[in-house]
Parts: C-alpha cells; structure tokens; sequence
C-alpha cells in the first residue's frame, strides 16, 4: 500500500492484514499504526523516486493499493510496473464528473458556475477534459493512462466522495466542532442549510478496497456512505456528541460576504450512486456519518486542545485561508443586521 499512514491508509492496511493479506505498508517516514497487526510491514518509501517504488515492489505483488496518485507521472510508475503487479486498486474523486453544460468543481467560483448533476450521479457521467492543471484534471489523466493498460495491468479506480473521519489533514467536520468549542451559538448556513456533498468515512473506503482486492478488474467505482446528510443535519449531528444546543439561521440562497459559507455548501446536491459497487463487488457500508461522528469530533477535539486551530491544520489553511471558516466578526455583523430586520 502507497501512503499507509495517512487518513485512509490506516484503516484501510488493517482491514486488509484481517483479511489475510501480507500487507507491505509504505509512506515517506515508514511509519506505522497502533492498530495495525503485528505481521504489517512497515516500509519506507519516497513515492517520486521510481527506483525506490520498483524495490519495494520487488520480484512482484498481488495488488498495489495506491492511495496518493495524481497525473500521468504516477500513472506510468504504476504502468511500467505491470509485468510484477497483479492488479491495483487507486484511489480518485468524484471531483472529476462535470454536468452537460462543462460546470465541475473547477468553475464553482464562476458565475453560475455551480455544477448541476444527475441525483445521484453515476460513473458514466461525463468528467472534466484530462490535464495537469488542477486537481480534477490530474484525477482523470491519471485515470484514463490506468484504465488504458487493460489486461496488463488491472486498475480499480474509487472515485471517493467527501473523505471523512480521524486523521484527516483538511476535515470539514472542524467548521462546526471549533464554532462549538469556541462558544458560539449560532450558526449561519447558506443555500437554506440544504448543501449536501456526498461523504465517504475512511472505514467505507477501506471496505471498498478490501473488496476490490479480492476481485480485481478494470472499472471505475464511486466511493459514498449510505447517506448523504445536509449541512444543516451534519451541524446538529456535531451538536448532538457535543452535548450542545446551536440556534441555525439560514440564507435562502449563496453566502453574503463569506457568511454562511461552510466547506459542504454547495448550490446543487452531489450525491454519488453506489449500486456498481453493491452489484460488482458485494459492498455493504460499515458505517453511516452519524454513527461515525463520535471517532471524528473526539479526535478533532483532542488534537486543537491548547494549540491554534490554524498550526493544527496547515493543510486547511492552505485549502481555505485562516480568516474565511471562522471570521466571526463578519458572522456576529451579518447576524446583527438580521436580527433588526427580523425585529
């Protein structure tokens, strides 16, 4: 497995060694997981260094399980290495899919940019045109140089949705769990609170991978939970493990100056169809958002206790900016104003 230890890779290399697999671990500081079983081997590997990639592979492997690639560079690595790989389950986005008129998640900041998708979508909907200019278009290159290897080299591509649950580096589930900490009770929640971005927890990813292992092909798979909560939902299912109460004032339509703004708001509803993978692969979900909650807010909690919320998720300031998801000013004003127009 190419990066073990990060979100999904933990979960996903113990359900594998369950499972009976020799799993072979590797990420860039060869780490490992407590929960991991003893037999695991942990391997250091620098994914950009081929040489180092073609030695861990060794004389051959039953399956790669690839967790971080991106673009044609990757997509090749794996390639040249088909003679010694069975087959490979990798990991993609539903970011990739665009609606009939060319809206995706790369012209979401457009005017009426925002993609309007089937409900729910499946996995021959249309993507994005391949490319190495942004995430989604890396996602597709990489896909379609995987899915051209055919019997060579049999390629699984999971097209997650909205990965959630502990060790995430940039977890949505923080714009709610940090209001809460930090006192506030009220929230502002755009679109009538109604936002809904298909979730996936790590366990279900994990689930999907163990499967697909044991039987390999050439496909491409949507990766969900069995619900897709809206935003509103998610606030009080947050509110619930916490034990608080949080009044929601809602905006009909997009954020006012940022207010309102949360990392699922979305105009139209992104909801991934999972019934290949139920008719492909057997797949049943471990778990659904609300029943995954707990793990999540409890890590979330732990890990902003006494530290700044921005040094204990550089990767969300970097997907986000520091002064956009809690800009509470601007929220107290916005909520101001309201309140004398309500009165």
């Amino acid at each position: 497995m190419i990066g073990a230890t990060g979100q999904t890779g933990r979960v996903a290399v113990r359900a594998l060694a369950e499972d009976g697999w020799e799993v072979h671990a590797a990420s860039r500081g060869g780490g490992r997981d407590e929960h991991w079983p003893g037999d695991v081997r942990a391997v250091r590997l620098d994914r950009e260094d081929d040489a180092a990639l073609a030695a861990v592979i060794g004389d051959g492997c039953d399956v790669v399980v690839d967790m971080v690639a991106f673009g044609e560079t990757h997509a090749h690595q794996l390639t040249g290495l088909a003679g010694r790989i069975g087959s490979a389950v990798v990991i993609s986005s539903g970011a990739v899919y665009e609606d009939d008129r060319g809206r995706g998640f790369d012209t979401q900041d457009e005017p009426d940019g925002g993609p309007r998708y089937p409900v729910p979508i499946p996995e021959t909907q249309r993507t994005v045109a391949p490319g190495e200019a942004t995430y989604s278009t890396r996602k597709v290159l990489l896909e379609r140089e995987l899915l051209a290897a055919g019997d060579a080299l049999p390629v699984t591509l999971l097209r997650a949705g909205a990965i959630h649950g502990p060790y995430c580096r940039t977890p949505r589930e923080l714009h709610f769990v940090k209001r809460s900490l930090d006192g506030r009770r009220r929230r502002v929640l755009a679109y009538g609170g109604r936002s809904r971005f298909h979730p996936v927890h790590v366990a279900n990813l994990a689930e999907l991978i163990r499967l697909t292992a044991a039987r390999p092909g050439s496909r491409v798979l949507n990766a969900g939970d069995p619900q897709a909560p809206t935003v509103a939902e998610i606030g009080v299912a947050i509110d619930k493990v916490l034990d608080r109460e949080t009044e929601t004032v809602l905006i009909d339509g997009a954020p006012e100056g940022g207010v309102g703004d949360t990392p699922w708001s979305l105009e139209h509803p992104v909801i991934y169809d999972m019934t290949a993978a139920e008719r492909e692969l057997g797949y049943r979900p471990v778990m659904d958002y609300a029943e995954s909650l707990p793990g999540t807010v409890g890590w979330l909690t732990e890990r902003l206790r006494g530290r700044d919320w921005a040094d204990a998720f550089p990767k969300m300031v970097q997907n986000y900016g520091r002064d956009t998801l809690f800009d509470y000013a601007a929220e107290d004003a916005w909520l101001a104003r309201h309140d004398r127009t309500a009165g």
